[in-house]
């Protein structure tokens, strides 16, 4: 049976929410970056979004447009994916190579000399430890030990019970294991270092004060980016 066209908005804004801004890591839909979201009769998606500032890095905003034309793309019956960037100094590069399916070093040449891989992988590595701390903290209040999670494999995580707000972060931190590690199966040990090495029991606090500091670092910065996207958009609406 055919998707009813408000089911496939709804997927495509499922597939938006596993995209992040990268150095937040938290979903472009819940952070309000998309504007203007429309799907076609024949399959064809249209989605605009808009950063908080006209002078956001180029690199950040190219890995996120690039990210939103492939998480969309995937949907088994999407034809085709336009992914525009609003009002920034470099919307016309950005919108032009992420249509061309270039690379950031293709679509800037001479402007980097990262390739967009290597941007990623640092901000997943970032976002992972935000993830396993939260979760980590979670289940300890929980009265899970540290002897047993330091122990636990994905798939024994993947099997405890929790309630919904643990299952979410447990969601989010599997995710991020994954993508850093496909290669890995789930008898692997699910809290290791961002180097893939086992956590130990006894300096798991000093362990989880240090990533601390990298989810307080991403925190302040989404409550600087929420600030100036709230007053950008009223500068938007003033002007109309």
């Amino acid at each position: 049976m055919k998707d009813r066209p408000e089911d496939r908005v709804e997927q495509v804004r499922a597939a938006l929410e596993t995209v992040t801004d990268p150095e937040i890591d938290e979903s472009v839909t819940s952070l309000e970056f998309i504007s203007a979201l429309e799907v076609g009769e024949r399959g064809e998606v249209s989605i605009e979004f808009r950063l908080p500032t006209y002078w956001c890095a180029p690199n950040f905003a190219f890995l996120m447009a690039s990210d939103m034309r492939d998480a969309v793309g995937a949907l088994s019956w999407v034809q085709g994916v336009s992914v525009k960037l609003l009002d920034h100094f470099s919307a016309g590069l950005i919108n032009r190579g992420v249509a061309l399916k270039q690379g950031f070093r293709e679509a800037f040449p001479g402007e980097s000399d990262d390739d967009l891989a290597v941007v990623r992988q640092k901000f997943l590595g970032k976002s992972f430890e935000r993830r396993q701390e939260l979760l980590v903290r979670h289940l300890l209040e929980r009265g899970q030990r540290a002897e047993g999670l330091t122990a636990l494999s994905l798939r024994g995580l993947l099997g405890l019970a929790l309630e919904a707000e643990g299952d979410r972060l447990r969601a989010l931190y599997a995710f991020a294991w994954r993508r850093l590690w496909p290669a890995w199966g789930e008898e692997r040990l699910a809290f290791v270092t961002l180097d893939g090495q086992a956590l130990v029991a006894g300096e798991l606090s000093r362990y989880l004060r240090r990533l601390a500091g990298v989810r307080r670092n991403a925190e302040f910065n989404g409550g600087i980016c929420r600030s100036l996207l709230a007053e950008r958009k009223a500068d938007l609406l003033t002007a109309t």
